[in-house]
C-alpha cells in the first residue's frame, strides 16, 4: 500500500488523472490492511481531482465498512448516494437494508439486531453508545461475499465500460479499454463482445482491430451468435481478408450455424474474380445445399463471371436456383440470363435456352437486337441470320447498328437479297441513316468479291444525292485492293486525295500490301508521307505497317533507310516494331539482322513474341551456332521467360546431335529447376531422342513432366519408352507404361507390341505374353504372325504342348499358316495322341492336319 500511495502521489504530481478502477483498488487495499479511516480520504481526493465516483466506488466503501461493522458510516454513504443520484431512497426505506441490497444481499436474510438476550449473549460488536449488536445471517457466507467484493475491486472490470463506449459510438475509446482489459487477462462478457464486434464490422477502417481482438480471445470468438458471425465474414470479404473469411465460414458450416445468402454471394463473387476453381466449387456446392439464392443484381454479377469462363452447367444451375427462389420475377430473370449470355460470347446457348422457354415468353426488339449483336460479335452469323428471320417474321426490325453488322455478313453468305431488303427497311423507316446502310451494303458486296455491284451501288448513291464520305471511300479502296485492281485503286485514291478524305489504317495497310506485292515500293513510300500528314499522331503505327509489308515482300534493304528516317524523327520503336523486324529479317533469310534486333529489343526491356524467339533460336541451331542460341537462352533465363516446346527441343536436339548428351540433360534440368517450362510443354520428340541415345531415365522424367502438367504424351513417346525398357529387360516397367498408354486410349505400334511379346517369351514369362495377345483380341486387334510364333515357340520350349496347340489353332483362326518346322514339330510330338472322332469333335492332330490341308474333308 505504501508503494501504491507513492505511485498515486507521483501520478498526481505529473498532472495525470488516475482512472476510477485505480481509486477503487486503493480503497479496497486500505480496507484490506485495516486502514479504513483513510478510505474516505480517497473518495474526497477523487472529488477534488475531478474524477467523480460511480456506484462501483461506493460499493467498495460500503463493503469495507460492512466488513469492519461500521454501519453508521454505511448509513451515511447510502444518504450520500441518494443525494448524488446514484440510488433513490424512500423516506420509509431502511438505509442499512438498502446497503445490503447494493452489495447483492437479500435484505431479508441479512439483518442487524440488538442483543437483548440476558441468558446467552449474541453480541458481536458495539455501537457508539455501547449497544451490543450482531448480524442475524450466515456470517461465514456474509464474510466470504464481502471479501469477494473487495478482492474483485482490486482488479478493474472493463466489460461495462466497453459497453458504455460502444453505446456512445466511441469505438476508439472502446478499443483502448479492450486492449487494457486483455493486459489484465480479462475477457468481455459475451453480449458486450458481440456488440463491439458488430460495430467494428460496420466500420471498414476497424476490420484490422476486429482481427486483432479475435486472435487475442479466440474462445470468445467461438461463442459469437449467428448474426455477428455473418457480419464478421462479410466484413472480412469486403476488406479482402479471404483466408480469414473462409476459415470462419468453414467453422460455421461445421457447427451448423445459419449462413445468410449475402455471405455465400459475396464469397462466390470474390472467388470468381480470384479464379480459384477448386475452392469456388466447394463453396458453390455448400451454398446450393443450404438453399442459397442471390439477389437479382448479384445474380447478374455472378452470371457474368460464370459465362466469361464458359461454365454452362453452373450458369444453368444458377438459373434454376433463381427461378425457384423468385417465381414472381421469372420473366426478368430469363431476360437477364439471355442478355448476359449474349454479351459474354454464349449467344448460341442463349438461343437454345430461348427455344426451351415457354411460348408465352416473347422477346422484345431490344432483346432481339442484343442477341443478334452478341452472335455477330462471336462470329456466329448463321445463327444471327436465323434469329433475324424469326424477327422479320414477327414484323420486327433490327436497329441500325445491328443492321450495319448483318448486311455485310449476309452478302458474304450469298444472301444479298436479304441484305438489300434490310437496307430498304432502314432507308424507309430511318431515311437519315441511308448513307450508313449503303456503306454497309457496299462493304458487303466487297466482302463477297462482287466489286462490280459495289461500284454500281456507289453510282446509285451519287445519283440519289448521297455524298460519299471517307468511310465509303475506304471501303471501296479495300475492296479493289482485295481484287488487285490497280487501275481502280489509283482512281479511288486520287479521288480521295482530291476531296481531302482521310485514309483509314485498314485502307493504308491494304494499299501498302498491294503496292509492295506489285513492286511499286516508291508508291508505298509516297503513300506513307500522305498518311503521316493526315495522322501525325499515329506515326509509329504507319511506319510499322510499312516495315512489315516491305519485309514480307523481301525489300529488306529499303527497311534500313526507313529505320534511319524514324531515328531522325525520334520515333521510338515499340514491341510490335521490333517483332516485325525480327520476323521480317528472318523471313528474308537475314538471321544475323534478326538476331541483332532481337537482342536490341531485349536489352531495352521489351519482351519479344514467342514466334520471334522460336524462329531465331531455331535458325541459329540449324546454322550450327549453338553458342549464340545458348546466349539468347541465357538472356531469357535471367528475365524468367519460359522456354516453349520448340525452343527447348531445338537446343536440346542440337546438343544431342553433337554427342553432348550430358549437356542436353543439364539444360533441361535447369529449365525445370527455374520453372521456365510452360504448362503446354511437349517433349514427345525429345523423349524419342533420349531413348535412342540410351537415356531412358531422362525420357521417363520428361514424360512425367508432361503428365503432371496435364499434357497427354503421344503414342510415339510411350512406344519409345516401352521399347527402351524391353531392351534393358525391365519388363515390369515396360508393362506399366504399356498399361498407362492404354489408359490414355493411345494405340501402340505393332512393332512395339511384337517386341513386348518377344521380350516376355525370352524371359520365360510365356503366360504374360499370351495375356498380351488375348488383350489385343479383346480390343478388336489382330496379333501378328510373329507374335503368335514367339509365344508358340516359347510354349514348345517349356514342353507345354497343350497351350502351344491351342495358340496354333488361334493363329490359324486369325488367317495365318504356321511355318513348316513349328507345324511338323507339334505333329511329331503329338503323333501318339489318340483322337476320337465323333459328330461333335476331333482330336488335336486330326484338326490340325485338316486345317493345314493334309487331310481331305469327307
Amino acid at each position: 500500500m505504501k508503494n501504491s500511495m507513492n505511485y498515486l502521489s507521483l501520478m498526481l504530481s505529473e498532472g495525470l488523472v488516475p482512472r476510477i478502477y485505480t481509486y477503487n483498488a486503493l480503497i479496497s487495499g486500505l480496507f484490506k490492511v485495516g486502514l479504513l479511516e483513510h478510505a474516505r480520504h480517497i473518495l474526497d481526493e477523487m472529488m477534488d481531482r475531478g474524477t467523480p465516483p460511480d456506484i462501483s466506488t461506493f460499493r467498495v466503501l460500503i463493503a469495507g465498512y460492512c466488513r469492519s461493522r461500521r454501519f453508521d458510516l454505511v448509513k451515511s454513504l447510502i444518504h450520500e448516494m441518494d443525494s448524488g443520484g446514484f440510488i433513490e431512497l424512500s423516506s420509509m426505506e431502511n438505509p442499512l437494508s438498502r446497503a445490503f441490497t447494493v452489495l447483492g444481499f437479500n435484505p431479508l436474510n441479512v439483518r442487524l439486531k440488538r442483543d437483548n438476550d440476558r441468558k446467552l449473549s449474541n453480541t458481536e460488536f458495539y455501537d457508539d453508545i455501547g449497544n451490543g449488536l450482531y448480524l442475524d445471517t450466515d456470517v461465514d457466507e456474509y464474510e466470504n461475499h464481502i471479501a469477494h467484493i473487495l478482492e474483485e475491486s482490486m482488479v478493474p472490470k472493463f466489460s461495462s465500460s466497453v459497453r458504455k463506449e460502444c453505446s456512445n459510438n466511441n469505438l476508439k475509446r472502446a478499443l483502448v479499454l479492450v486492449e487494457e482489459m486483455l493486459r489484465w487477462g480479462q475477457e468481455l462478457l459475451l453480449p458486450d463482445f458481440s456488440m463491439l464486434v458488430k460495430q467494428l464490422c460496420s466500420s471498414r477502417s476497424q476490420i484490422k482491430s476486429v482481427v486483432n481482438i479475435l486472435d487475442s480471445i479466440p474462445r470468445s470468438a467461438n461463442k459469437l451468435d449467428s448474426e455477428t458471425l455473418n457480419l464478421l465474414v462479410q466484413a472480412y470479404i469486403k476488406k479482402g481478408l479471404l483466408c480469414k473469411a473462409k476459415a470462419l465460414l468453414d467453422e460455421m458450416v461445421e457447427n451448423k450455424i445459419h449462413i445468410k445468402n449475402e455471405i455465400y454471394t459475396a464469397i462466390l463473387l470474390t472467388l470468381w474474380k480470384k479464379g480459384n476453381m477448386k475452392e469456388l466449387n466447394y463453396y458453390w456446392n455448400n451454398a446450393c445445399r443450404n438453399q442459397w439464392s442471390p439477389g437479382l443484381a448479384e445474380f447478374k454479377q455472378l452470371l457474368v463471371s460464370i459465362c466469361h469462363r464458359k461454365m454452362l452447367r453452373k450458369a444453368l444451375q444458377l438459373l434454376e436456383v433463381m427461378l425457384l427462389s423468385y417465381p414472381s420475377l421469372r420473366l426478368d430473370i430469363c431476360h437477364v440470363f439471355l442478355e448476359v449470355l449474349s454479351t459474354t460470347g454464349l449467344s448460341n446457348v442463349a438461343l437454345l435456352v430461348l427455344e426451351e422457354l415457354p411460348h408465352c415468353f416473347m422477346l422484345d426488339p431490344a432483346r432481339y437486337n442484343k442477341l443478334i449483336r452478341g452472335l455477330c460479335n462471336e462470329g456466329k452469323f448463321s445463327l444471327a441470320f436465323t434469329l433475324l428471320d424469326d424477327m422479320l417474321d414477327r414484323n420486327l426490325h433490327p436497329c441500325l447498328d445491328v443492321s450495319v453488322l448483318l448486311i455485310p455478313q449476309l452478302c458474304k453468305a450469298d444472301r444479298h437479297e436479304k441484305a438489300i431488303a434490310l437496307k430498304d427497311i432502314i432507308v424507309k423507316e430511318q431515311p437519315s441513316f441511308s448513307h450508313d446502310v449503303h456503306c454497309a451494303l457496299i462493304h458487303g458486296f466487297c466482302k463477297m468479291g462482287n466489286i462490280r455491284k459495289a461500284d454500281t451501288l456507289f453510282r446509285d448513291m451519287l445519283c440519289n444525292g448521297l455524298i460519299p464520305d471517307g468511310k465509303l471511300c475506304n471501303i471501296l479502296i479495300q475492296g479493289h485492293c482485295q481484287g488487285k485492281d490497280l487501275r481502280k485503286v489509283d482512281e479511288l485514291l486520287g479521288a480521295a486525295i482530291r476531296k481531302n478524305l482521310e485514309l483509314s489504317h485498314s485502307s493504308y495497310k491494304h494499299l501498302v500490301q498491294l503496292m509492295c506485292m506489285k513492286g511499286r515500293v516508291q508508291f508505298a513510300l509516297s503513300l506513307k508521307n500522305l498518311v503521316l500528314a493526315q495522322c501525325p499522331l499515329d506515326d509509329l503505327i504507319i511506319y510499322n505497317i510499312l516495315v512489315f509489308h516491305l519485309l514480307s515482300a523481301g525489300n529488306s534493304f529499303i527497311v534500313e533507310k526507313i529505320l534511319t528516317e524514324m531515328e531522325e524523327k525520334k520515333i521510338i520503336l515499340d514491341e510490335v516494331s521490333y517483332d516485325f523486324l525480327v520476323y521480317g529479317f528472318w523471313h528474308c533469310k537475314d538471321v544475323s539482322s534478326a538476331l541483332h534486333y532481337l537482342t536490341t529489343m531485349i536489352s531495352k526491356g521489351l519482351k519479344p513474341s514467342k514466334r520471334s524467339l522460336r524462329k531465331v533460336i531455331s535458325s541459329l541451331c540449324d546454322a550450327r551456332e549453338l553458342q549464340k542460341a545458348l546466349e539468347l537462352s541465357q538472356d531469357m533465363r535471367l528475365r524468367g521467360w519460359t522456354h516453349d516446346s520448340v525452343v527447348q527441343t531445338t537446343i536440346t536436339e542440337s546438343f544431342l546431335s553433337c554427342g553432348k548428351i550430358q549437356e542436353a540433360e543439364t539444360f533441361l534440368d535447369r529449365m525445370e529447376a527455374e520453372s521456365l517450362t510452360p504448362d503446354n510443354i511437349n517433349y514427345d520428340y525429345l523423349i524419342k531422342c533420349f531413348c535412342q541415345n540410351g537415356r531412358l531415365n531422362k525420357a521417363v522424367h520428361l514424360l512425367n513432366i508432361m503428365v503432371k502438367k496435364s499434357n497427354i504424351p503421344s503414342s510415339l513417346s510411350y512406344d519409345s519408352i516401352i521399347r527402351g525398357f524391353c531392351a534393358r529387360n525391365e519388363l515390369n516397367d515396360a508393362l506399366d507404361f504399356y498399361s498407362e498408354m492404354l489408359n490414355w486410349c493411345l494405340a501402340p505400334r505393332i512393332d512395339t507390341l511384337e517386341m513386348l511379346v518377344d521380350s516376355f517369351c525370352q524371359d520365360g514369362r510365356t503366360e504374360q505374353a499370351e495375356q498380351l495377345l488375348s488383350a489385343m483380341i479383346r480390343r478388336g486387334e489382330t496379333p501378328t504372325r510373329e507374335m503368335y510364333g514367339a509365344v508358340i515357340k516359347s510354349y514348345r520350349k517349356e514342353k507345354n504342348l497343350g497351350k502351344a496347340s491351342y495358340l496354333m489353332q488361334a493363329m490359324q483362326d486369325s488367317g495365318y499358316e504356321p511355318d513348316f518346322e513349328t507345324h511338323w514339330s507339334l505333329i511329331s510330338n503329338l503323333s501318339n495322341v489318340k483322337a476320337k472322332d465323333s459328330d461333335h469333335s476331333r482330336g488335336f492332330l486330326s484338326r490340325l492336319l485338316s486345317k493345314s490341308g493334309f487331310l481331305k474333308k469327307k
